[in-house]
């Protein structure tokens, strides 16, 4: 008895560690990523999701983190390489959590870095793909406040661009922050709302 209660606490005792040293790992990376550490923190992410070969999480923001870094590439061959990194990972996630909107919508940022990159090039062949996107992931969860934002921010852009008035969708952006005042999240690491991002992008509907 006494060997079964002591194989009970190592195996406890090592699901602590393991899950203390995710939890370390992954809030390094959060860390290497608000110092503007793009690189490091992708690569751990990368290491992070390369040992936990169930957890869509960390897998998610290796993509995540190369393609919020795109919009700033000017080099195309660059911009293609972080990209397809991403898209590797973003197959990652897909793969373990199937139609998650977390996933879709950041598939659909993917789309739209190309085409910020180059519109003639690429507007044609991915603003489709884009819309579509959004729709399937506003159709799984219509109150996800991230799906609502991201949603609104690209009809937004996309009647700027076509020089049509924005008004129709500011009201998408407030409702998006109500919902995420409701909110409860309760897994680790799960991508939170940005109300920064959001209050922004308000901003100009009001300017």
């Amino acid at each position: 008895m006494k060997k079964v209660i002591l194989l009970v606490a190592i195996f406890i005792a090592t699901g602590i560690t393991a899950q203390s040293k995710y939890q370390q790992n992954m809030q390094k990376a959060f860390s290497l990523w608000q110092q503007q550490k793009v690189t490091e923190a992708s690569l751990l992410f990368e290491r992070i999701a390369n040992a936990t070969p169930n957890n869509w999480i960390p897998a998610y923001y290796v993509a995540n983190t190369e393609i919020i870094n795109a919009f700033t590439i000017k080099d195309e061959t660059l911009l293609d390489s972080k990209l397809k990194k991403a898209q590797q990972f973003l197959n990652v996630a897909e793969s373990i959590s199937k139609n998650n909107p977390e996933i879709i919508i950041l598939q659909a940022l993917l789309h739209t870095a190309y085409i910020a990159f180059d519109g003639s090039k690429y507007g044609m062949t991915l603003a489709g793909k884009v819309t579509q996107l959004y729709h399937k992931a506003l159709k799984i969860a219509p109150n996800n406040p991230r799906v609502v934002l991201a949603n609104a921010e690209w009809n937004i852009e996309s009647a700027k661009y076509f020089k049509q008035p924005i008004t129709p969708f500011c009201k998408d952006v407030k409702h998006a922050i109500k919902l995420s005042k409701k909110e409860k999240i309760t897994t680790l690491f799960y991508p939170k709302f940005q109300l920064q991002r959001a209050e922004a992008i308000l901003k100009k509907c009001n300017n």
